[in-house]
């Protein structure tokens, strides 16, 4: 090589080092915060500083979900010297001084160890420069006894923080709750550090980040003493904690409340929805609980183990996880999809042929309106046949295959056997079964409707969430369309929620015989939901008594009502499942007729109704 390419070698390097140097410093300058943070450290206190959450409103604007202020006495046990007094430190907060030792061990074991490769040893994460909660929640006034002596414990400082207040002791397995954060989730958050909460279910967790706000930051010019002297450039780098801007839900809390009164001493749950905006009014799962008793960590310690414990299982929320089998509701379905696929007309007459499948004496079901007015059994075995049996093809199982995966089709257009897009975490899909389905229990091709046809009338395989049940209240009362449910309202809460409006494979003028039939159920003598019954209003039902089974054990049935009212007009769609209660008329229905009267005329008009109602105990205590 000669000097002259060698000189180019030696200025390329030095231009390459050179600009290496300029783009890292110009990383650490610009891009990344890390450095300028440490350097304002090193001369004042950055302290960042953290919004309440936001508030929660109902959808007339009641507040349902506050804050109350705590506060969190904090350590940092590099400050705190070599001659701190641990028995008059023990004598302020009350505890022993063994107490206080056992309290930084459980600091510094909750903070865990993590493998130092350097030194091939497992250390430590607890770092004595940083701040830890050593108290948590302590009330203003437990606060105050305290702090004015904390100058003579160096390290020590109070720190402002807010739990959740609930001025409704309902909708808990709706809103959720909050508890602190662990390790992993600070690691994988920076907005997150010691004794921070976070939502853990329902509407805390699902909109986690709009409800927890911005932090802001001030800074604090400190003396070689660690003394306050002054803000830092006179405050002029500090930013304001944002409150976020509050939540807005389709939530009816007193509506909400009131289905949990009805609900008092009963296993099920009801779900109501408003069908021109699928907004969810009520979500009663019960047994329920005051969420108020799982705020903070004290109040969790005592209760959760109780309520995770409980045989009625308060924490599960049955509205949206429990698949129940629909029963009779079903009909309303099958009936829309026998007419779509022209295999019966509004007036298609059935025989009540009891020998076929159980049913109660009835008169002649001469019409679809009718047979859902008498919810006739057979009626629908015979329908429902001639919706999975065609005869378009010339093998009979082929034929059975080809038209239950095009009934599944249909189920799925309506939502069933599939999750609902929702703003609620741990959605079910229930059970729609296919070809491939009955294909894995008996073998392909052998099978039939006459294998299956427990599905005609709500039974066997099929299952439904009472979500799914309500939004199928709502779809008739649309006349075949469908927003997807949820609590949030998108307008007033400031940020969009993705949902879609959903279409039916059947066509709109087939509903009108199905509503029709709805009507009778409710409001005509004979009609199995008479109970649901509200004077001046339309209301459109249909009952369901669901055969229940528990381990090959028959068990009592339980009883399901879905209604929407006015007919006309239909503000308001609802599912009613009340397990082991009997008939679907008996219990199911009033409890969605007081509800859907309560919601659209804010009292109730027969008092006795109501009395037994609320009277009445079910859940076999």
């Amino acid at each position: 090589m000669n000097v002259e390419n060698r000189r180019y070698v030696i200025i390329t390097f030095i231009l390459f080092v050179g600009l290496m140097y300029f783009f890292r410093l110009f990383y650490m300058q610009v891009l990344d915060d890390t450095w300028s943070n440490r350097a304002h450290q090193i001369s004042e206190k950055r302290r960042e500083i953290t919004p309440p959450r936001a508030i929660i409103y109902d959808r007339n604007g009641v507040k349902i979900v506050g804050n109350k202020t705590y506060f969190n006495l904090m350590v940092v046990e590099e400050k705190m010297g070599g001659d701190f007094d641990t028995s008059a430190f023990s004598d302020l907060i009350g505890w022993s001084v063994e107490e206080v030792h056992n309290r930084f061990e459980e600091i510094v074991k909750g903070e865990g160890k993590y493998y130092n490769k350097y030194s091939g040893k497992k250390e430590a994460n607890y770092q004595k420069n940083r701040s830890y909660p050593f108290l948590k929640e302590l009330t203003k006034e437990e606060m105050v006894r305290i702090a004015p002596y904390l100058d003579a414990f160096p390290g020590f400082y109070e720190e402002e923080t807010s739990m959740r207040t609930y001025p409704y002791p309902n909708g808990a397995n709706i809103l959720g709750y909050l508890s602190e954060v662990n390790r992993q989730e600070i690691a994988k958050d920076p907005f997150y550090k010691p004794s921070f909460n976070i939502g853990r279910a329902g509407i805390e967790k699902f909109y986690e980040k709009q409800l927890r706000g911005s932090k802001g930051v001030h800074y604090i010019v400190r003396s070689a003493m660690n003394n306050e002297v002054k803000k830092y450039e006179g405050g002029r780098y500090d930013t304001m904690a944002l409150q976020a801007n509050p939540i807005y839900l389709g939530l009816d809390i007193e509506l909400q409340a009131y289905g949990e009164r009805l609900m008092k001493n009963k296993k099920g749950c009801i779900v109501a929805l408003e069908p021109k905006s699928g907004e969810i009014l009520s979500m009663v799962s019960a047994p329920s609980y005051d969420p108020n008793i799982l705020v903070g960590r004290k109040n969790i310690s005592t209760h959760y183990p109780r309520l995770l414990n409980d045989p009625d299982k308060p924490l599960y929320p049955r509205p949206t996880q429990a698949e129940y089998v629909p029963g009779s509701i079903f009909k309303l379905i099958q009936s829309l999809i026998g007419l779509q696929e022209k295999v019966i007309t509004k007036n298609t007459s059935f025989p009540c042929n009891q020998s076929l499948v159980g049913c109660h004496n009835h008169a002649a079901p001469n019409s679809i309106a009718k047979a859902i007015k008498f919810s006739c059994n057979p009626y629908y075995y015979y329908a429902v046949k001639k919706i999975i049996e065609q005869k378009k093809l010339d093998n009979r199982y082929e034929d059975a295959e080809s038209g239950l995966n095009r009934w599944n089709d249909y189920m799925q257009s309506f939502g069933l056997g599939k999750k609902l897009n929702s703003d609620i975490y741990g959605l079910k899909p229930g059970l729609i079964p296919n070809s491939s389905y009955y294909d894995k229990w008996y073998g392909q091709h052998r099978w039939a409707f006459s294998t299956i046809r427990s599905i005609a009338i709500g039974q066997g395989e099929v299952k439904l969430t009472p979500l799914h049940m309500a939004n199928l209240a709502a779809i008739i009362a649309n006349k075949g369309w469908y927003y997807d449910p949820h609590f949030l309202r998108s307008p007033l809460s400031g940020f969009p929620l993705k949902i879609t409006r959903n279409k039916t494979m059947v066509n709109p003028e087939y509903f009108d015989p199905v509503i029709d039939g709805m009507w009778r159920v409710v409001n005509e003598t004979g009609g199995t939901g008479v109970r649901a019954k509200i004077n001046g209003i339309n209301v459109c039902g249909k009952t369901g008594t669901v055969e229940n089974y528990k381990g090959g054990v028959k068990q009592k049935n339980h009883s399901v009502f879905i209604a929407f009212a006015p007919m006309e007009n239909p503000k308001i769609a609802i599912a009613v499942f009340i397990e082991n209660a009997g008939f679907g008329g008996t219990w199911a229905a009033p409890i969605a007729g007081l509800m859907m009267e309560k919601y659209l005329n804010k009292s109730i008009s027969n008092p006795e109704e109501e009395k037994r109602v609320l009277d009445a105990k079910l859940n076999n205590k």
